[in-house]
């Protein structure tokens, strides 16, 4: 398998990707009837039957994608893959006032200085 000619248009679209392009498309098609009148909202609202389909439905999509979106969460959370760049500046930053404080404190101690309580009630 070589490299696509320069005229062909070489893409692959994944399964996940043409389920979800196949509900925008039926979602696109039920607005386009609704608005139309093809489709009038107070006759689907009307039956019964569709109703608890369609929240049946919905309850079941919203379900599956909390828990997708939980995942995802729950693996950024728990990955071992170190720190970010900022988090790593942070912590540095941290270790520098840690050592600027201790210097401070012992200019005061040679100085006879009282520094402030550090742990003050509130």
């Amino acid at each position: 398998m070589g490299a696509p000619a320069k005229g062909d248009l070489a893409v692959r679209i994944s399964r996940w990707a043409l389920l979800w392009l196949l509900v925008i498309g039926v979602l696109i098609a039920v607005e386009v009837a609704v608005i139309t009148g093809f489709i009038t909202p107070g006759d689907v609202i009307g039956s019964f039957l569709t109703f608890v389909f369609a929240l049946m439905v919905i309850s079941v999509l919203s379900i599956v994608g909390a828990v997708f979106v939980g995942m995802f969460v729950s693996h950024r959370i728990l990955s071992t893959k170190g720190f970010t760049p900022f988090e790593q500046e942070m912590l540095h930053m941290r270790r520098e006032v840690g050592e600027l404080r201790q210097q401070i404190e012992r200019i005061a101690e040679r100085l006879g200085a009282q520094l402030g309580d550090e742990k003050k009630e509130p």
